[in-house]
């Protein structure tokens, strides 16, 4: 005998069973990082392709990737997961919050600015390295300073807060300049070598990555300038206590020991690959501060 089932009787039930569907990805999203890591064995980090020295593709044969950065992660969870495999994904300056956000990647090792507006999207751990906005130019140039920068054109990496802090210095300064946006720092100082562009902006320590890494590092030179300085820190989920926590605890600790000062002088100090060219890029007196007394201040509070 054929049963007979209403439309609105039907209708319930399908909306039920789509509520049953949706239930495990509900779960999903519910569970703290360190969990999800635990189920899976693996724990997924975000890094950069050229973003030298922080994170940047080596492939020497030995590591895929390097930098202070992602040996910093490493070290971190090495700590807190040391059972778990580390998977490495390659990120840009456009997708590390939106992929962070959704669980995707586990824990951002490039260099993210902690400001106000991330913080709605994504959570920040302590910082562990403060960044001055300059340029890089020719060596030949003749520039020195962003005021001979008035009807040039200048290249800066998307999704970077390089490029709000040039356009809000060329309007304080009511100067007219052409801005063109790479889609990684690479394509950026392509701009510059080619002729295209006549200086490139980016956080200084970048800048000497990408020049290090260059044809003729000496045909460059980093100058102008400050234009903000800017707390960089390893990004996590929002909303996660227990992982920030974790992840908190083990870099205070590498500070205490002077770990962490020692993986600042090998990859800002000593030659680093794939030249083997030293950056010499002394450790500021803000950063060793920040590891004497450490702190997850976002940009607008830091700068204060």
């Amino acid at each position: 005998m054929p049963i007979k089932i209403s439309f609105r009787r039907f209708k319930l039930l399908g909306l039920a069973l789509l509520g049953l569907c949706a239930l495990p990805a509900a779960l999903q999203a519910q569970t703290g990082t360190l969990d999800k890591i635990g189920q899976s064995g693996k724990v997924v980090i975000g890094v950069r392709e050229s973003s030298a020295p922080m994170a940047y593709r080596i492939a020497n044969g030995e590591r895929e990737f390097g930098g202070y950065h992602v040996e910093l992660c490493e070290k971190v969870l090495a700590q807190i997961v040391p059972q778990a495999k580390i998977e490495y994904m390659a990120l840009t300056s456009q997708n590390t919050l939106p992929l962070i956000q959704n669980g995707t990647v586990d824990l951002g090792c490039g260099p993210t600015t902690n400001n106000q507006a991330r913080q709605k999207q994504v959570a920040f751990a302590l910082t562990t390295y403060v960044s001055e906005v300059r340029m890089a130019v020719k060596a030949d140039s003749g520039i020195d300073s962003f005021g001979q920068l008035a009807g040039k054109t200048v290249a800066a990496s998307a999704g970077t807060t390089a490029v709000q802090l040039l356009r809000k210095y060329g309007k304080q300064q009511q100067m007219e300049f052409e801005t063109l946006l790479g889609k990684d720092h690479f394509e950026s100082f392509l701009l510059l070598s080619s002729g295209r562009a006549q200086a490139f902006v980016l956080d200084d320590n970048l800048l000497a990555g990408v020049v290090a890494s260059s044809p003729d590092p000496k045909g460059y030179k980093i100058t102008g300038e400050v234009l903000g300085s800017e707390p960089i820190a390893l990004v996590l989920r929002k909303d996660d206590p227990a992982f920030k926590q974790a992840v908190d605890q083990a870099l205070a600790g590498l500070m205490r020991s002077g770990e962490l000062a020692q993986l600042y002088d090998k990859w800002f100090m000593q030659p680093i690959p794939p030249k083997n060219v030293a950056l010499n890029l002394p450790m500021g007196q803000t950063l060793k501060a920040l590891f004497e007394n450490p702190n997850d201040k976002p940009l607008e509070e830091f700068r204060n």
